[in-house]
């Protein structure tokens, strides 16, 4: 008997997750685009919004490994509640630097090392919060079901990034930072009570073990997973080189020459083209040639960056922008469906810690790349070279790692 792709949503549980899920991060992707216009705004300069990816990576790559035995060694629902709450700390800390008293008492400079400092502090907290999102899935649902839980995980994630990029924009031009900073809080607070209802999750592993043991456990399952290595591996670089968002806001201001709504719809433009991809997925998922289908959607999103990058026509540039996320979609859906059904349940933390050490955490590294090329380079040359490293990687993988092209599941 063949399951409804949406038959887990019936189970109450999952829902809240999802819906707790889905507000956080609409929270978390407001804050990322504020922060960036607000640099931008109060530097003029493209290097210090790559300066914010490397200020958010440090902490979530050094933490990453120890972060995922931590999140397999606890009761994984008060970890998670923890580093929410941490997190609306760190947005309440930004709300009050962002107000005029605290510029006129303190001036730019002071402000500026004020939001390196706290993302700082948010990269570490996310280096246990993100796997555990990934990690707590499976507990959440039965095995029968992991993989339409995961897609649609996947799905609600990028409604909630399309959601919180597209309203930041609208907001700031609304309310300005201060009161976008007020409605990212509310937001953060209000995911941390739907998830407030989820029941206590038991460990994975005995405290008894061995710190370094046990971290070692993870990145030995990866590493001797080629399935799991390959198309983390592959992801790792595409999102490195391709890292063309993280110049958005110049591009909106200098090029394209539009305000933060404008702003807000090009960051959009990407998640809406994952969302429809994934969606689509998730109703009529890929029967076969998963491999071959990650590797041609990885060289599809360079080509995208590159045309972004040369584009000096608004609507050209949106379209780019949603092609592109069209083929990350594919990525997405292929990556995140290796890790849930190749990772054994004792090992989730510790798995999806390297997954985020090497993907999530090269989302930050890949905008540091972008501001550094773009103050070396320009930013025109810096985004149309990062699409053809995309491009020259896919061919590189295609060349060294036959078994990605033969990967199904």
């Amino acid at each position: 008997m063949t399951t409804h792709p949406l038959a887990v949503l019936k189970i109450i549980e999952f829902r809240n997750f999802i819906m707790g899920r889905f507000v956080f991060i609409m929270g978390l992707r407001m804050m990322s685009t504020l922060v960036s216009w607000w640099m931008y705004e109060l530097t003029g300069d493209a290097f210090y919004i790559g300066l914010i990816g490397l200020a958010e990576a440090l902490p979530a790559i050094g933490l990453a490994l120890y972060a995922g035995y931590v999140i397999d060694k606890s009761e994984k629902r008060r970890l998670l509640l923890i580093t929410i709450f941490l997190y609306a700390i760190c947005t309440s800390i930004l709300l009050g630097a962002s107000t005029h008293w605290f510029s006129e008492q303190f001036g730019t400079k002071l402000i500026i090392l004020f939001i390196y400092s706290i993302i700082f502090i948010t990269g570490g907290i996310r280096a246990f919060s993100g796997p555990n999102f990934s990690a707590i899935i499976a507990s959440l649902v039965p095995k029968n079901l992991l993989l339409t839980a995961s897609q649609i995980s996947s799905t609600t994630w990028l409604i909630a990034s399309i959601t919180g990029h597209a309203m930041a924009g609208f907001l700031i031009a609304w309310l300005h930072v201060t009161g976008t900073f007020i409605v990212i809080t509310s937001l953060i607070i209000i995911g941390f009570l739907f998830l407030s209802k989820l029941t206590a999750k038991p460990p994975g592993i005995s405290a008894e073990k061995k710190t370094l043991e046990a971290v070692a456990e993870g990145l030995k399952y990866v590493f001797k997973t080629k399935e799991v290595l390959g198309a983390i591996t592959l992801d790792l670089f595409a999102v490195l080189f391709g890292g063309a968002v993280a110049m958005v806001p110049v591009y909106a201001k200098d090029i394209l020459h539009v305000g933060p709504i404008g702003f807000g719809w090009l960051n959009a433009a990407s998640d809406i083209g994952s969302i429809a991809m994934v969606i689509s997925l998730t109703l009529s998922p890929m029967k076969k040639k998963q491999g071959i289908k990650l590797l041609c959607a990885v060289a599809g999103f360079g080509l995208c960056i590159i045309v972004f990058g040369i584009s000096k026509w608004y609507w050209l540039s949106f379209i780019a922008l949603v092609a592109g996320g069209i083929f990350d979609g594919v990525s997405v859906v292929v990556r995140g469906n290796i890790m849930q059904l190749k990772t054994p349940d004792e090992l989730r933390g510790r798995v999806m810690s390297v997954n985020s050490m090497f993907i999530n955490s090269s989302n930050e590294i890949g905008q540091f790349e972008s501001g550094a090329a773009a103050k070396l380079m320009g930013v025109i040359p810096s985004v149309v070279f990062g699409g053809c490293m995309t491009i020259f990687v896919v061919v590189a993988t295609w060349i060294k790692a036959p078994s990605l092209k033969k990967l199904e599941y």
